[in-house]
């Protein structure tokens, strides 16, 4: 690591000369496969874009000069060469430096990400405020391909083509292979259409045909254009963006540096919005990761050698997915849908199984919904598994495609709650509370494998409208693996006592069972599996609050809008007597660690809900 421990800044990559920059990449490519054995993360996204890190952070005055990562997961070698290098070892862990581009930690990160298909938008307005105060510096945004499909992304593009901004997109292309013949001819048109002769031409001729008649003038453009597109489209996708108002150019070899640094160096200096496509390879440079990009694209722990991952416990993830494939064999309506995360989801086995009924959309959650609901409208039971934190992109389609027309579509909200690692643009603390308002929506929570097993077969058979499952992620635990359905809306009692009650609800309900055995010599709650948030067991309910002075509620979710906001409610329209405590997260974004570690210090682990529920006594 002798040359990366020289760089302190983006500045000094400056000096370095063509072969130390070759050998930094590999410097960065090691630092990042080492550390992520211990630490996990987006491994081949971050692998896979060494080269374009160096090149953009070479050419543009990253003090001056804004570059927008989107999304966020690849930039770890920025992170190496933004002074961070000497703190690489506590990537992602708790107080550590985040996983993602965040403000507060680095000038060098200019917009906080994590989403994706954001950075056109950020770039549009850096853009405009910029013009404003009469600035003078460049604006790139970094996007991959997946995150280009997705409509907000078009929307940006659109409008900063028609606005003519000065702005660079930097397309990350890492899903098509690279023809060296297709390449070179493709490199040598990029050198002549970057050149300031050539444009100089491109505007005087285009000026030139402006002094014409409008309907000469008209032709002679587009027949100008189009020559100009026909000799580019031999090599390059550039119609498209063309259309859209942009420049074009590529595809580049996103692995050759000197390439890339040259391209570069020429559009720095050319005006209006540019759109330079480049082709990388994810996991580029570590074998296990380049073969499985998908298992690395986000991984834990991994032994460096082999790239294989210790055996765990089952997870929420891995029992819905198995769970599903089931159901889907013995019923023929049922149809699932990933947004962009078919691994993740725990869908991948669905999709090599059931190839037929099964849909990865991509990056493009809103399409994800209102899909969905037509096909519930049309007798199909469409199961739409996304992250608690991607379903917030599409609430306007939750509420007016599937609630307002009553579609029964199943939801499986996986990473409800606090995830761990990724942070708080991963987190799914909000669902509860964004859903609960939606009339005639159900919202289930379960408390292990067994029941989000029982839950998804109920769910499957629910008509009467849109059926959400929340669950974490974490490992459960599995009593039952055929457990029956169950009655929409009931609770369970799983422990029956004096001084107070407890209503918990999913992940909550094993934290407050051990929480019990802490508080046993000291008082004994009543304790209440809600496995339903919507509707509540009011059954239940009353004749708990007929029985009972106090209830406390504990949920892993914020607290306002949650299931204690939706007793404390009730309690109130019923006039009961009895006191609602809530127990949820705290109103601030949590910030990136381990699950055990982010559940303590909010707590709501065991021994931090026993403390509480005993100080409240």
């Amino acid at each position: 690591m002798k040359i990366l421990k020289k760089i302190k800044k983006p500045g000094d990559l400056r000096s370095l000369t063509s072969a130390e920059m070759e050998a930094l990449a590999c410097e960065i490519r090691e630092a990042i496969i080492n550390t992520c054995a211990g630490t996990g993360g987006h491994v081949a996204p971050s692998l896979g874009v060494v080269e374009l890190t160096l090149a953009l952070y070479r050419v543009f005055d990253a003090d001056r000069d804004k570059i927008i990562w989107d999304v966020g997961h690849q930039t770890y070698a920025q992170k190496l060469i933004t002074g961070r290098a000497e703190r690489f070892h506590t990537l992602r862990t708790f107080q550590g430096i985040s996983g993602f581009p965040k403000r507060s930690e680095s000038k060098y990160d200019v917009f906080d990400t994590g989403h994706s298909s954001t950075s056109l938008s950020a770039a549009t307005g850096f853009a405009l405020a910029r013009d404003y105060r009469g600035e003078n510096y460049s604006i790139v945004s970094v996007i991959g391909d997946g995150s280009l499909g997705a409509g907000m992304a078009f929307e940006a593009l659109n409008h900063i083509g028609h606005l003519k901004k000065d702005v660079i997109v930097v397309l990350n292309d890492n899903e098509r292979s690279i023809g060296e013949n297709i390449g070179a001819l493709s490199q040598y048109l990029n050198n002549v259409i970057t050149t300031r002769t050539y444009n100089r031409f491109r505007d005087d001729l285009w000026k030139f045909f402006g002094r014409f008649p409008p309907y000469f003038r008209d032709r002679a453009r587009y027949v100008a254009r189009r020559l100009q597109e026909g000799v580019k489209g031999l090599v390059a996708p550039s119609v498209i963006f063309e259309e859209l108002g942009f420049r074009y150019v590529g595809p580049l070899n996103g692995h050759k540096l000197g390439e890339m640094i040259d391209t570069f160096s020429r559009i720095k200096e050319l005006r209006g919005p540019w759109f330079v496509h480049v082709v990388t390879r994810k996991g580029k440079g570590y074998e296990p990761a380049e073969k499985c990009p998908e298992v690395f694209h986000g991984i834990g722990q991994y032994c460096v050698e082999t790239g294989e991952t210790g055996q765990k416990a089952p997870t929420y993830t891995e029992v819905f997915g198995d769970t599903l494939v089931k159901l889907a064999r013995g019923n023929e309506k049922i149809v699932a849908i990933s947004a962009g995360m078919t691994l993740g989801t725990g869908l991948k086995r669905f999709s090599q199984e059931i190839p037929e009924r099964f849909y990865d959309v991509g990056i493009t959650e809103q399409h994800a919904v209102t899909m969905a609901a037509a096909l519930a409208l049309d007798g199909y039971i469409p199961v739409c598994a996304i992250y608690s934190t991607f379903l917030q992109r599409a609430y306007d389609q939750i509420i007016h495609d599937v609630g307002l027309q009553r579609a029964p579509v199943v939801f499986a909200v996986d990473r409800a709650g606090l995830v761990g690692e990724d942070g708080p643009t991963h987190h799914g603390p909000f669902d509860l509370s964004y859903l609960s308002c939606i009339p005639g929506i159900v919202i289930a929570a379960p408390r292990d494998g067994t029941e989000l097993i029982a839950l998804l077969k109920t769910a499957v058979q629910y008509r009467k409208g849109p059926f959400v499952i929340r669950y974490p992620r974490s490992s459960c635990r599995i009593r039952d693996a055929e457990p029956s359905p169950v009655r929409v809306g009931t609770w369970e009692t799983l422990e029956r006592g004096k001084d107070l009650v407890i209503l918990a609800t999913g992940s909550m309900v094993e934290q407050a069972e051990e929480a019990l055995t802490i508080m046993k010599k000291r008082i004994g709650p009543t304790l209440i599996n809600a496995r339903f948030v919507k509707p509540l067991d009011t059954a239940m309910l009353d004749a708990l609050l007929k029985r009972n002075e106090n209830i406390v509620v504990i949920e892993e979710n914020a607290g306002l809008g949650g299931l204690g906001s939706a007793v404390h409610a009730y309690c109130s329209q019923k006039d009961a007597k009895a006191k609602v405590h809530c127990i949820g997260l705290p109103d601030n974004f949590v910030e990136h660690g381990s699950r055990p570690i982010l559940l303590k210090i909010t707590r709501l682990d065991a021994a931090g809900i026993a403390q509480r529920i005993i100080t409240l006594l």
